[in-house]
């Protein structure tokens, strides 16, 4: 896996395959080595895609249960790197990630929107003037003052103030949050 630092994309959407039944058992052992580690500016979110439907028994009780739609699946959205990859790769329960070969293949936006693994909605809680810091992407880390918003609400710029002189910087929406 020595060429996965050079084919680094930022943080995507990656999905491993696991044992059945263990995608529960992977996510909280995925978080706790975030936590554990300090490795948040590498591994940012992991989901297990559910959906949630009501069901009525014979004596017309009904109650809603919860089934994966992806059973022996964990989307993981990381930053892939020689580390990264290795913290995931060895969890117990994870067999691989999906792509050719062992090669992780990242989801492609289309496939993040329509397994709503992202919720990009069109009020994004921002306006121009406000206060943001970039949370994770090549840019985070970094603050400033809002002043243009995409027509399709999935890009920003920001200016960024240095020693030297503000300067603009266009993130994606969903790497941004209210300063505080």
């Amino acid at each position: 896996m020595s060429n996965i630092n050079e084919k680094n994309q930022g943080p995507r959407w990656y999905v491993a395959h696991t044992y059945t039944g263990y995608e529960n058992k992977v996510k909280d052992n995925i978080e706790k080595i975030v936590e554990n580690r300090g490795l948040g500016h590498l591994i940012y979110d992991v989901k297990i895609p559910v959906e949630t439907r009501v069901e009525t028994n014979e004596k017309g009780e009904t109650k809603e249960i919860e089934t994966k739609i992806f059973p022996s699946y964990v989307l993981i959205k990381m930053t892939m790197t020689d580390e990264s990859w290795h913290v995931v790769r060895n969890i117990t329960g994870v067999t691989g990630f999906v792509g050719p070969g062992s090669e992780p293949t990242p989801l492609t936006e289309e496939e993040v929107e329509m397994f709503n693994v992202e919720i990009h909605s069109d009020d994004i809680g921002l306006k121009v003037g406000d206060r943001v810091e970039v949370v994770s992407g090549v840019f985070a880390g970094y603050s400033g003052i809002l002043q243009e918003i995409s027509e399709d609400k999935k890009q920003l710029v920001f200016l960024a103030s240095t020693e030297r002189r503000d300067i603009p910087i266009m993130v994606d929406t969903k790497d941004v949050r209210l300063a505080q």
